[in-house]
């Protein structure tokens, strides 16, 4: 079976454990996170089994976006088994020109973090964002933390309901720890899911039913990468009692989809 992992980070060399051990203090994890170089995401991803993956960047700072998306685009340009995706900041200045920029240079979408970047998926300033890049270019959106409402699911509702023709990823079930409340919201909705930072948490039967709620085809395979480690994200999501029907939709056919590959 081909998989194609569609939620992963990685770093310039000198930087990147560094910056993979942020996202663990951000969340509270004790444990370190993996290096987040490119070296051990391909060695981790070729052990899981893991064909192609997604790249996804976040600017933490506005001043820093392109900076970052040029480092998306040389990643991309030198391993031709990653798919990039550009990030955007909602406080930046001429933010529309970075979203042409994105579009310009051949990157598959847009991939924000509202609660770390500190600003709400439907602030008013990315309002005209979603106008312009709906049904040209899909964003990946990290979704839910009890902690935060920046990126609470009935905000994305409110994004969608204006939107409909906007492509998204609910990243992490929908909501991160909050599932429930993102199936209330999101459950009529056209938007994708992704299942990283997810199966340890909820648990086997629990990932089951929200599959089988929200259906196979709205769903892509994530392994969070440096948060977690591929190999072992892979083994857990194969231990879901799917059908090999559903497997196949989750594991590559659904980001073939959304990356236009088919």
């Amino acid at each position: 079976m081909e998989f194609i992992d569609f939620h992963t980070h990685v770093y310039p060399n000198a930087i990147a454990p560094k910056a993979a051990d942020s996202i663990r203090v951000f969340y509270g994890f004790g444990e370190k996170a993996m290096d987040g170089t490119v070296k051990t995401l391909l060695e981790r991803g070729d052990i899981a089994g893991t064909h192609r993956f997604v790249i996804l960047p976040v600017a933490m700072r506005p001043e820093n976006t392109r900076h970052i998306n040029d480092f998306i685009l040389q990643t991309v340009a030198e391993e031709p088994r990653f798919f990039g995706f550009g990030t955007i900041h909602a406080a930046m200045e001429n933010i529309m020109d970075e979203v042409d920029y994105i579009m310009q240079k051949g990157l598959r979408g847009i991939k924000m973090h509202p609660d770390s970047q500190v600003f709400a998926i439907d602030d008013e300033r990315l309002l005209s964002v979603y106008e312009h890049i709906q049904d040209r270019l899909p964003v990946i959106l990290h979704m839910g933390d009890h902690r935060f409402d920046y990126s609470h699911p009935k905000r994305l509702r409110r994004v969608l309901d204006m939107f409909p023709d906007l492509q998204v990823i609910a990243a992490h079930f929908g909501a991160y720890e909050i599932y429930e409340e993102a199936y209330d919201q999101l459950k009529d909705t056209e938007c994708f899911f992704d299942v990283s930072s997810s199966l340890m948490f909820m648990g086997e039967g629990v990932a089951e039913s929200y599959v089988n709620r929200y259906g196979a085809e709205r769903f892509v395979y994530g392994s969070d990468y440096p948060m977690w480690d591929p190999a072992e994200e892979m083994q857990r999501f194969l231990k879901l009692k799917l059908t090999d029907r559903q497997f196949e939709q989750i594991a590559h056919k659904t980001a073939e989809a959304i990356l236009k590959l088919c």
